[in-house]
């Protein structure tokens, strides 16, 4: 059984399946994905992920606002650790920082505040978060550090960094999570670091409707090509792809605790 960790299933493209989600969900199914976390990012639309939650056994979700949204500087804590008591939510996030696209202090402060209070959250939630970073390789490890991360645990999701920020996430308890970029041909650097993250540390996933793996790169991403990830990190990895299936569904129940 494959799972996709990571995936925003109230984004995707439906065009090919007549906007019928159900379409799609069977499709990843008949390809092995036998479980999909929908993953929040915004507090207004979380009705909306909980909804597909709630309609299927094979789907969990989370309660998070990403680091990119305005409204970042509204995050509550009392909000999110109560949006986090219903079942189907199994962890905080997505969070975290991107200094990518907003290069100015005042939107990294309000990032930094929205990403300790998710961590805040998740401590009292008892529930693992949710980590996206992109260009904020220091600042991402010290708040998860300062705010004693690793008291919750959770996963950096979709990894580009490097091998050395792996290994200070993987101190800390962390999982590391590859998505389909690890299959790009400009992902050498992201390979190696695949390549040495510990199997009981390595989950996968699509991040789908974005970042669609080789050989759909350029289209619309959809939950059933968590499995040309999998294949992928198998070759890569040099093991069977039904024992990266077993591992990374293991660690993804270690982790978000299903």
């Amino acid at each position: 059984m494959l799972i996709d960790s990571h995936c925003h299933l109230d984004r995707l493209d439906l065009s090919q399946y007549d906007d019928d989600l159900n379409k799609a969900l069977d499709f990843a199914r008949a390809k092995g994905v036998g479980h999909m976390l929908c993953v929040g990012i915004t507090m207004d639309k979380f009705q909306d992920v909980l909804s597909i939650a709630e309609a299927h056994d094979d789907i969990s979700c989370s309660v998070g606002i990403h680091p990119l949204y305005d409204a970042v500087a509204e995050t509550d804590v009392d909000l999110l650790v109560e949006k986090s008591q219903h079942p189907k939510v199994v962890a905080i996030g997505e969070t975290g920082l991107d200094y990518f696209y907003n290069k100015t202090a005042e939107n990294h402060v309000l990032q930094q505040m929205s990403f300790r209070k998710h961590i805040e959250a998740a401590r009292i939630a008892n529930k693992p978060v949710i980590v996206h970073t992109r260009d904020a390789r220091q600042d991402t490890l010290d708040i998860l550090r300062e705010e004693k991360a690793e008291e919750c645990g959770g996963v950096l999701h979709c990894f580009t960094e490097s091998w050395e920020m792996a290994k200070a996430a993987l101190d800390l308890g962390f999982y590391i999570s590859f998505s389909g970029i690890v299959t790009f041909k400009n992902a050498k650097e992201l390979r190696e670091v695949c390549r040495k993250v510990p199997l009981d540390r390595l989950l996968i996933e699509t991040d789908s409707p974005y970042l669609a793996p080789v050989p759909y790169r350029g289209k619309s991403n959809q939950p059933a090509y968590v499995k040309e990830v999998g294949q992928f990190v198998a070759d890569l990895r040099q093991v069977s792809y039904e024992e990266i299936c077993e591992i990374t569904s293991s660690n993804f129940h270690q982790l978000f605790t299903i």
